[in-house]
């Protein structure tokens, strides 16, 4: 572990409690954390980088992701818009069905490194789709990516268990068993699971959605995660409802109640189906909500009222979602939609959203959901992760004079200047330090043409 100072930065913007931002400071780094922010910071033992012309921000925390679906996008044969939800299921299925592991290692790797040239430092993913063909070491894979890469993980061990014959449009190569999904999430957490302040890996268990599960996949899910003390996540709210109240008499969020599957250590994705009551049961529990703004527009559906969930207590937190449905992996793109989205219904909900609130939902917000309060912001002891952008182009004048609201408002969604994770630079000026781009690319390209020829045959 090495020093770095971080010299002479135009701004940092700390999304810490009190909002504050420093002009013309530095950073002096002790990887993995942050020592201080300040002027005229010395340190003779540490590298000085030059931040002059830069503006510094927390590293993006991205709180609901499929990263195997970046080998899925772009793709009309399964356009979602254009489709209804079970017709879109009934197309990608048979797809994601031929996942192997070397598919699974390569899109993973494709969707980090997205989100590493995008500022996001840590990224949690959703990872469902184990093969009973092609192997179920999916989230180990992920784990070696993310350890390449040098980007914080979490993994979100994940399963869906009713079969096509109880009403779930899961084929059965994707099927799992409640008793199997839980042994592996108990191996998963066993050896990698890193509890330490700083931690790079940890897992979270995370069965895939309450209609395509048996009440036992989340009762026993729940079990098992407090027993180790990990977090909890699932799907809510994204259009099921009418399933669940048929099948079980009540509504998604009451039965996942029913089932234990509700606290302050579980989040839920989504949530666009969810009353003004239902959010005020999740403020009363302290759990989270990630939003994923690109494709609940995608799909037509309702846009979140985020003034009057925040009231509940309820934390917002921002993800990505997967490929198949946003086709992108850009934290920075995921803000600007949420903010767009929220300006939509702006009059008639009493005000917008301020940009710089879904700033902080992708920073602080979002290392609070995943339990990781070292993480969001910056400052003494907190980890160094951060990213900066380089102010100093023609297309950004006139856009700089309000840094904490300036990456929703003005749109700024292009390639960072650097990258930093626990004090170490992962992507600095275009280039990853830590692999050969171009040769994992064409390696990438190899396992993805397995899946491309797919298409040929929808």
């Amino acid at each position: 572990m090495s020093k770095i100072l971080l010299k002479n930065a135009h701004a940092i913007v700390t999304c810490d409690s009190d909002d504050n931002v420093y002009k013309n400071c530095d950073v002096l780094i002790d990887s993995p954390q942050i020592l201080d922010i300040g002027l005229n910071l010395h340190d003779e033992d540490a590298e000085v980088i030059d931040c002059t012309g830069k503006v510094i921000y927390p590293g993006l925390i991205g709180t609901h992701h499929h990263f195997f679906q970046t080998f899925v996008r772009n793709r009309m044969v399964i356009d979602y818009p254009s489709m209804t939800v079970m017709e879109w299921l009934d197309r990608v299925y048979p797809i994601f069905a031929k996942v192997d592991e070397e598919i699974m290692y390569y899109s993973s790797l494709t969707a980090m490194t997205d989100l590493v040239k995008h500022g996001c430092t840590t990224a949690f993913d959703h990872q469902y789709n184990h093969t009973k063909d092609y192997g179920v070491y999916m989230i180990d894979q992920q784990v070696e990516g993310a350890e390449k890469l040098g980007v914080r993980y979490v993994g979100g061990r994940s399963a869906n268990t009713l079969p096509m014959e109880e009403g779930s449009p899961i084929p059965p190569e994707i099927l799992e068993t409640t008793d199997g999904f839980l042994a592996d999430c108990e191996r998963l957490i066993n050896k990698y699971h890193d509890r330490d302040r700083y931690a790079m890996t940890q897992i979270v268990v995370a069965p895939c959605q309450p209609i395509n599960s048996y009440p036992e996949t989340f009762s026993e899910s729940a079990k098992l995660a407090r027993k180790h003390g990990v977090r909890l996540h699932t799907h809510l709210g994204e259009g099921e409802n009418a399933g669940m109240v048929e099948r079980y008499g009540m509504r998604t969020l009451d039965w996942c109640e029913e089932q234990g599957f509700i606290g302050d250590d579980v989040w839920f994705a989504h949530c666009w189906e969810l009353t003004e009551a239902e959010f005020a049961k999740l403020g009363k529990y302290n759990s989270g909500v990630s939003h994923c703004p690109a494709p609940a527009i995608l799909g037509g559906f309702p846009i979140l009222d985020m003034k009057s969930i925040q009231r509940t207590g309820t934390t917002i937190s921002l993800g990505c979602d997967g490929s198949s449905t946003n086709d992108s992996s850009n934290m920075l793109d995921t803000l600007r939609i949420a903010y767009l989205m929220q300006a939509w219904y702006s009059k008639e909900r009493g005000g917008a959203v301020r940009p710089y609130d879904l700033l902080k939902m992708a920073t602080v917000n979002g290392a609070h959901t995943l339990g990781r309060e070292e993480l969001g912001w910056l400052g003494q002891g907190q980890a160094a992760d951060l990213f900066a952008i380089n102010i100093e182009k023609l297309e950004l004048v006139g856009a700089l004079h309000d840094l904490m609201n300036f990456l929703p408002k003005a749109g700024y969604t292009g390639e960072v200047d650097f990258t930093m994770v626990n004090g170490d630079i992962i992507f600095k000026q275009g280039e990853l330090t830590r692999i050969n781009e171009e040769q994992v690319q064409k390696e990438a390209l190899r396992a993805y043409r397995k899946i491309s020829v797919l298409f040929d045959e929808i």
